[in-house]
């Protein structure tokens, strides 16, 4: 009688046997080879918001996950469009060994569209390990410059259960995030319909984040809470949402397409609000051009720009830089060294009041984002500088002139006036709506996009006398909450700083907040 011939193979061998035979036989595309576990795993959520990660960092720091945002589809057009990181931030992720899933931001109006949106995802995707679930994200519904102004409920949870479906199908595991207040006992969404087939994402954020709050106060069935929107990790210089989920699995799942993906840069204007300009600039004395509009480690000085000598700007950001054409190549420069007076060294102008502030020309049509106001003068602070009137969005001024300080000159109504320029948008152009966010503490919806850049920085910092300390770095935007106030004689940690606006990120009692640097004053 022969003997029975035992074949023993390693879990790893089994795996990989499991993957080659898949590919090679063709099997269906729903097929895992890595199992879900009952284990509760901790990660983040990015988008452009977050500029270049450095995702070795990220890997260094325990986080067991990441959900990466793809692409959106543009909240007034109707356009899908990439997130400008997202293919870097799968790849560089995935390279770091993090697990990975992703998340689509959706305007869908009907069910083909989102179905449309996730043939999208799942063409993307398919070059990449996804192994965490592929998630639907809806926000900014009911503002009237919404295209889903007028959906109702159930048209809108129709459109989720099927980009769902649609990404299920696809092979990928689905999943559906929005704010414990919009899914609550139905409140904005048929979350009972939902929850009966895909997992659960909630957006809670307490006053105390986990683990201080053990759990969320969300009362309905749900697999991941993002209970923070400020979280610090190593390799993300950047506020981060945090996340807990209450699974996790065994290994990462393969990539669906075995051909490597095209190798993707990081897009270094990610975290910028460039607006397009043509305009002929020079320095006001000299400035230097750099590979990326940073002045951090990062960042190479590869010519420098000298008064007289003629660059194209192209675009500016309200954070301060520029982006120009010089010599046939694209650089960055600090706005506030260039210059649109070609004549001669500029002169700063000075009002009556004392205040001096330089406005490039332009001629522009503006409207407000949401809500901005015009003042008399450009600034916050003077005593003179009142509020003459309000741009709600869809009310059109003309803008003559824009300064590298962040203030823009308009005529409104027959009237000089000023506003803050990242407070404005050319008419026509699309605010795109940002990651994943969702209610504060008490239940209230809220999106809080934090865009202006910080160059990293470590000391120790006091007030000369007192400081505000706020949510944002602004004394203008309405979402701003003055957090806490900071007194001479108490130190507190500042890891950013924005030169060119005059802002400082610092921790305060375990918070990330943001003020005035003038008002700062470092240790020694």
């Amino acid at each position: 009688m022969k003997k029975k011939m035992v074949l023993r193979l390693t879990a790893a061998a089994v795996s990989a046997l499991l993957i080659a035979g898949c590919f090679l036989s063709g099997c269906g595309k729903n097929k895992r080879v890595t199992a879900e576990t009952a284990e509760t795993t901790f990660g983040i959520d990015v988008a452009r918001y977050q500029g270049t990660i450095d995702w070795k960092e990220v890997a260094g720091s325990g986080i067991d996950f990441a959900m990466i945002r793809v692409g959106y589809r543009g909240k007034t057009d109707g356009i899908i469009k990439a997130d400008p990181n997202g293919r870097y931030n799968l790849q560089e992720a995935s390279e770091a060994g993090i697990k990975i899933g992703a998340y689509f931001f959706s305007t869908a109006i009907s069910e083909e569209e989102a179905k449309e949106e996730a043939a999208w995802m799942a063409d993307v995707l398919a070059q990449y390990p996804i192994t965490y679930p592929v998630v639907y994200d809806c926000e900014g519904f009911l503002e009237t410059s919404s295209r889903q102004y007028e959906m109702s409920k159930q048209e809108r949870t129709d459109a989720a259960l099927a980009f769902l479906s649609e990404i299920e199908r696809l092979g990928y595991e689905g999943m559906f995030y929005a704010s414990k207040g919009d899914m609550e006992l139905d409140n904005r969404w048929e979350t009972s319909r939902i929850e009966e087939k895909y997992k659960i994402w909630v957006a809670q954020y307490p006053a105390e984040p986990y683990p201080a709050t053990a759990a969320s106060s969300y009362s309905q069935t749900h697999h991941m809470w993002q209970y923070s929107t400020t979280g610090s990790i190593p390799g993300i210089s950047i506020p981060v949402d945090m996340n807990v989920a209450y699974f996790g699995y065994d290994g990462i799942e393969p990539a669906k397409d075995q051909t490597p993906p095209p190798e993707a840069e990081a897009d270094v204007e990610a975290i910028m609000d460039f607006t397009p300009v043509s305009e002929a600039v020079t320095a006001k004395d000299e400035t230097n051009l750099r590979s990326i509009p940073s002045q951090g480690e990062d960042s190479q000085v590869l010519d420098t720009l000298h008064n007289g000598e003629i660059a194209q700007r192209v675009a500016i950001s309200s954070s301060g830089w520029s982006k120009i054409l010089y010599e046939g190549q694209t650089y960055y420069a600090v706005s506030s060294y260039l210059t649109t007076d070609l004549s001669e060294k500029t002169k700063e102008t000075q009002a009556d009041d004392g205040i001096q502030t330089q406005f490039s020309p332009v001629n522009q049509t503006v409207t407000a984002k949401k809500l901005v106001n015009l003042r008399k003068l450009p600034s916050v602070e003077h005593e003179d500088a009142v509020v003459i009137a309000q741009l709600k969005h869809g009310d059109i001024a003309i803008r003559t002139g824009i300064s590298e300080n962040g203030w823009s000159k308009l005529e409104y109504n027959g009237q000089t006036c000023y506003a803050i320029t990242s407070y404005l948008v050319l008419e026509g152009e699309e605010e795109e709506t940002s990651e994943p966010t969702g209610t504060q503490s008490d239940g209230s919806s809220a999106t809080v996009e934090i865009q202006t850049q910080f160059e990293p920085i470590q000391d120790q910092v006091t007030a000369k006398v007192e400081v505000n300390l706020r949510s944002i770095p602004s004394v203008e935007d309405p979402r701003c909450v003055v957090v806490a106030t900071l007194k001479n004689g108490e130190y507190v940690t500042r890891t950013g700083i924005n030169r060119d606006v005059g802002w400082s990120r610092v921790e305060y009692q375990g918070q990330i907040l943001y003020c005035v640097s003038n008002y700062l004053s470092s240790e020694g």
